[in-house]
């Protein structure tokens, strides 16, 4: 067990309710990571699903969780011979801190029919950079937890010259050693900075809703991030993250709703 399969481990304690406890590792200043906490929901309901893979996860952030104890309620919805649909709730408390929709299947290891590739181009890896490493006093402790190489023009926002466009691309992979799965791929749709760093907008952007998909089983490896977005207006922004996989796969599809930074 990698440390990332121990931080989001759910313990059945009666049908359809989990023990879990929330790793401060995985923190962005104070809040934990929203790909975190999805991960942790999702290793309920697949323990619940008679479905190995959670295809489609729509997620709403009622309130930041703080780490430590906390449990994750699985109310099943419908089960058939090819899709499971299932609510999942974390709860703190006795409040609820987000609420997911979640519909798993089974995933096969077959060749697309047909896939998009003309969005996939990023820079050889030995031209892309990593952001400084935050200082302790941060409480960015979710860097620890993995390594990201960066498309260089896409954090031009941290020295001051964002491109005026939303958008993030980079590498990414578990600083432990450990192949790509679909919890990995929870973490990493939320994982690059919020794109709308680099219209020139900074500071704490929370997520309201995110929904994505599972499309491939990922190929071990580097996977390939993504990052744009279509609109910043009103306090808010979107955001949409592909992830390709080491074999040039589309193993995921992500759009969130998120409010611009605070500051």
């Amino acid at each position: 067990m990698t440390k990332f399969d121990e931080a989001t481990q759910a313990i059945r304690v009666e049908e359809g309710v989990y023990d879990v406890c929330l790793d401060p590792g995985y923190s962005i200043g104070g809040p934990l990571n929203g790909g975190y906490l999805m991960a942790v929901l999702l290793r309920a309901a697949v323990d619940a699903s008679p479905h190995d893979h959670p295809v489609s996860t729509t997620t709403q952030f009622l309130r930041a969780p703080r780490p430590g104890p906390a449990r994750v309620v699985v109310e099943q919805m419908k089960a058939g011979r090819t899709a499971a649909f299932a609510r999942a709730r974390l709860v703190q408390d006795d409040a609820p801190q987000l609420e997911s929709l979640i519909t798993t299947a089974t995933l096969n290891d077959v060749q697309p029919i047909y896939t998009d590739k003309s969005a996939t181009g990023m820079p050889a890896m030995e031209d892309c950079v990593k952001l400084p490493d935050p200082k302790p006093e941060s409480g960015m402790t979710l860097n620890a937890q993995m390594e990201m190489r960066f498309d260089p023009p896409t954090i031009g926002w941290l020295h001051g010259r964002p491109t005026g466009r939303p958008e993030a691309r980079a590498y990414f992979r578990m600083a432990e050693p450990q192949d790509p799965d679909p919890y990995v791929i929870a973490l990493a749709v939320d994982a690059l900075p919020p794109v709308v760093f680099s219209a020139g907008q900074r500071g704490w952007a929370p997520t309201v809703d995110l929904t994505w998909h599972l499309r491939a089983l990922p190929s071990p490896g580097w996977l390939t991030l993504l990052g744009s977005g279509r609109l910043v207006a009103d306090g808010w922004f979107d955001e949409e993250v592909e992830v390709w996989d080491s074999a040039g796969r589309l193993v995921a599809q992500s759009r969130q709703l998120a409010r611009v930074g605070r500051g």
